[in-house]
């Protein structure tokens, strides 16, 4: 259920509402917009619908949410959230772009990268240390050492650093190197390592499961958010189908779906979206007139011999182009809207 306060309510009705939510052992969460607060419940349907809310002082009406996931629903906050990394906002309007290899190989290879994503303009440089891969053989990170590299390379570029995790140990090791944390596709609904997030605190980063609905998606965020952290950006990274000439199919679709059901932003990787780097322009641009609020892009400073995904990877060269095509894209949407 939401609960809408009346814009005239006062704090003291609106704690004195929370205070008897919780008395009946369900929990509350206070959404405070700019014109009135929205108060989420979440707990046995019984108990919800047997509390006289509407008799309350304050309240203007009571909302019931069918849907499994609530707290990440437009229902419970109709304005889209704005997720602030460090300073850098996901979700204002503005086109946030993260960048850099998919695997951290070595400290030369990362600032090298770092220093093109730095003069392309984008805000976050991404890059794994931790590698889950499909093959055992294939190379599975540096893991710590990884770490240390891209905080090396946030503290000399000032670039927002983003990474992988992929089990609570290497959350719990991550979380003092890092600025935003990623969930992979493969643990999209790993719901220990979801909770841990959610304890954790910090921004996250969640990507599409392999084959998932945008509603598992959903109630995967709702695991987080559930734990009281809020600061959830979702990523569409393709899913699985018959075809077999790109690496997945990207679901550009998703976008949309999810502004219009959820209230989290939503950014696109058409590098894993796509498999292939031809690819990765066109499906970008795709992305921001699509509305997504950022991407993420694999960039590598010599693609031919990355150790993890050098066919999706853009060079210096192409990578620099899609961000002056991405960014003229979007200043003429904004100033469409504008007008």
């Amino acid at each position: 259920m939401v609960i809408v306060m009346s814009s005239q309510a006062t704090q003291q009705e609106v704690d004195r509402v929370v205070g008897r939510i919780r008395e009946a052992g369900l929990q509350a969460h206070v959404s405070c917009g700019e014109f009135k607060t929205i108060i989420g419940v979440i707990g046995d349907k019984k108990i919800i619908s047997a509390l006289p809310i509407e008799a309350f002082c304050g309240v203007e009406k009571t909302v019931p949410i069918t849907s499994s996931y609530k707290l990440v629903s437009r229902g419970f906050q109709v304005d889209r959230r704005i997720v602030d990394v460090a300073g850098v906002k996901i979700g204002d309007g503005s086109l946030v772009v993260m960048a850099g290899p998919c695997a951290v190989e070595s400290l030369e290879q990362l600032l090298g990268c770092a220093e093109v994503v730095k003069q392309s303009g984008a805000q976050f440089l991404r890059g794994g240390a931790f590698k889950p891969r499909t093959s055992p053989y294939s190379f599975q990170g540096l893991d710590k050492t990884g770490l240390e590299y891209l905080a090396e390379a946030g503290k000399v570029t000032g670039l927002k650093i983003v990474t992988e995790v992929i089990d609570v140990a290497s959350l719990e090791l991550a979380a003092g190197y890092v600025d935003m944390v990623q969930i992979g596709a493969r643990n999209m609904q790993n719901f220990q390592l979801l909770r841990a997030v959610g304890k954790l605190g910090k921004p996250v980063l969640l990507k599409r499961g392999l084959a998932a609905t945008i509603e598992e998606w959903l109630n995967a965020a709702e695991y987080i958010v559930s734990e009281g952290n809020f600061d959830v950006v979702l990523c569409e990274r393709g899913i699985r189908t018959f075809e077999e000439y790109t690496r997945n199919t990207l679901d550009l679709s998703a976008v949309s779906a999810v502004q219009h059901l959820s209230n989290l932003p939503i950014i696109v990787d058409p590098s894993h979206g796509t498999g292939k780097w031809r690819l990765v322009q066109p499906m970008s641009m795709a992305a921001v007139a699509a509305g997504a609020d950022g991407l993420m892009v694999e960039m590598h400073t010599n693609p031919a011999e990355a150790l993890s995904d050098g066919p999706q990877s853009l060079n210096p060269a192409n990578f620099l182009q899609l961000m002056n095509d991405v960014a003229e894209l979007k200043s003429f949407l904004q100033g469409r809207l504008i007008k």
